[in-house]
């Protein structure tokens, strides 16, 4: 994707998940693949009011070469381009749900978002829990590189989800549908519930490797 056209489409899809309470204040951090490096979303700034030329730009060795200063937390993004090749984008939010999940004292630190529809299965897969470290504490990139690449999204404890796919927009959409799953966990709390069984996700797994 050239690089206008990623800076429109960040600007885009940012300003949507914003405005449907994705993100709040500063919140949240975006970045994209482009010909000759990686956008991503400046320090500070909020996701519904980016100005395309201010948006951080960095070389493909991750040195910062224009725009405002890069998020905190692009050691997040790098440990994701760096590890699973093929990654074209990748979203950090704090959406509610999924942030509230990752509070939870009872997750399964291997698959911490549970199979409840095919839908999570098919664009997010199986999601890793993340131990707690500060926000912007460079090891948060060293636990996701340890990970090998094994998973597209990942948890951050009491923080929120980061979720990397081929493209933008894939991203942005897979983060909203692990929100959406994690809302539907967080209302299904204490109520008998029925999970795919692990023969329905495998063959889902198969038929949409992530």
């Amino acid at each position: 994707m050239t690089d206008s056209a990623a800076r429109d489409l960040l600007v885009r899809l940012s300003r949507s998940l914003f405005e449907r309470g994705f993100s709040v204040g500063s919140a949240g951090n975006i970045s994209v693949a482009v010909d000759d490096g990686i956008l991503i979303t400046p320090t500070n700034s909020c996701l519904g009011f980016l100005e395309p030329a201010r948006i951080s730009k960095l070389d493909r060795d991750f040195r910062h070469v224009s725009g405002d200063k890069p998020s905190k937390e692009v050691f997040l993004h790098r440990a994701f381009y760096d590890t699973r090749p093929g990654t074209g984008a990748v979203v950090h939010l704090h959406s509610t749900h999924a942030t509230a999940l990752s509070c939870f004292a009872d997750l399964d630190p291997d698959d911490c978002v549970a199979p409840l529809t095919p839908y999570v299965v098919m664009r997010v897969g199986r999601v890793k829990l993340v131990p707690y470290m500060r926000p912007g504490d460079p090891r948060l990139g060293d636990a996701v590189r340890a990970l090998g690449g094994a998973h597209a999204a990942v948890l951050l404890a009491n923080h929120g989800p980061v979720v990397s796919a081929t493209d933008l927009q894939t991203a942005v959409y897979a983060a909203e549908e692990l929100e959406e799953t994690a809302k539907l966990l967080v209302l299904l709390q204490g109520r008998p519930t029925r999970l795919l069984t692990p023969a329905q996700v495998d063959e889902l797994t198969a038929a949409f490797p992530k």
